[in-house]
């Protein structure tokens, strides 16, 4: 039996920051606190480096402007979070970003950052209407699932978590856990994420973590309202809670939610679970051929 892994997801409440170094002092804190509980590995949320656009007042109104802002503190975001990793002792998915790809366009990235000083990142997929019709967000091409000291990790970017095949090819490929840091503006969206994730947890038979922001930000045109709670969710199957959710907050608050992870319950539940859905997955094509999507595996162990 593998120890168990300390997981704490963010319930991120977006501020509204007045310099870099007052940003990284925010982030540091939150670190801190779930470092006090002993956690592992951090989730923060989808579009929470987003609330560094409050530093420059004449853009941060404006929807493109302030996206632009953001790209250009990329390096400097990177660069925080990777030490923070390596001061904690601890790994770290940091809030996801805008990031400029050589070509011009702009993705949704996610990064993973280690204790040894090594990183990964895995871009958004699937964009929202506002991602790409207002925003100009281009989706991601690459699948990829992270070979880390604590597990093999997949990341799905909230709206990407409402695509099964996505988490299908993680899974398949190895991932345990799939994180899923989200950034939804109505409890409509929280709910169309959160049941994604629940989806997910049961098809694949594995751990799903949502971290997503909370609270209002009036003067952000990306990040004005912002619902959900945080959570950790498994197949509801053999000692596992009879609803899928091991750890769920408060809707709304600002605060970790921690959960101690398993991971050799996901070869138990394939295994020797009541139903086993991972396995019959492919009987559903009705004999026709399938083949799940290419992922590849990053090694950070």
């Amino acid at each position: 039996m593998t120890a168990p892994v300390r997981i704490a997801a963010a319930q991120y409440p977006i501020g509204q920051p007045t310099s870099f170094a007052g940003w990284q002092g925010k982030v540091a804190i939150w670190a801190a606190d779930a470092l006090s509980q002993r956690a592992q590995l951090l989730v923060y949320p989808e579009y929470a480096a987003m609330e560094l656009a409050a530093i420059d007042k004449p853009t941060a109104s404006d929807l493109h402007a302030s996206l632009r802002a953001v790209v250009a503190l990329g390096p400097q975001i990177d660069a925080h979070y990777t030490d923070l990793a390596q001061k904690f002792g601890v790994t770290v998915l940091g809030g996801t970003r805008p990031h400029a790809l050589d070509d011009g366009r702009v993705v949704n990235r996610a990064s993973l950052y280690l204790p040894d000083g090594q990183s990964g990142h895995q871009d958004k997929i699937m964009m929202t209407r506002f991602e790409r019709e207002s925003w100009d967000i281009k989706g991601g091409t690459e699948l990829r699932v992270f070979r880390t000291p604590l597990g093999m990790l997949g990341i799905s970017t909230c709206y990407d978590i409402e695509f099964p095949m996505i988490a299908r090819a993680q899974a398949a490929a190895g991932a345990q856990v799939i994180l899923c840091p989200s950034c939804t503006d109505s409890l409509q969206g929280y709910h169309r994420v959160r049941i994604g994730a629940q989806a997910r947890a049961l098809e694949n038979q594995i751990f799903v973590v949502q971290a997503p922001t909370v609270g209002m930000a009036p003067w952000s045109p990306a990040l004005d309202e912002n619902y959900g709670a945080a959570g950790v969710f498994v197949p509801p199957d053999g000692d596992s809670p009879d609803d899928g959710i091991v750890a769920i907050g408060t809707e709304g608050q600002g605060a970790w939610v921690i959960a101690d992870v398993d991971l050799s319950r996901v070869h138990r539940w394939r295994s020797a679970g009541a139903v086993r859905p991972f396995a019959h997955w492919p009987e559903q094509y009705c004999g026709e051929k399938s083949s799940d999507l290419p992922v590849e595996i990053v090694p950070l162990d």
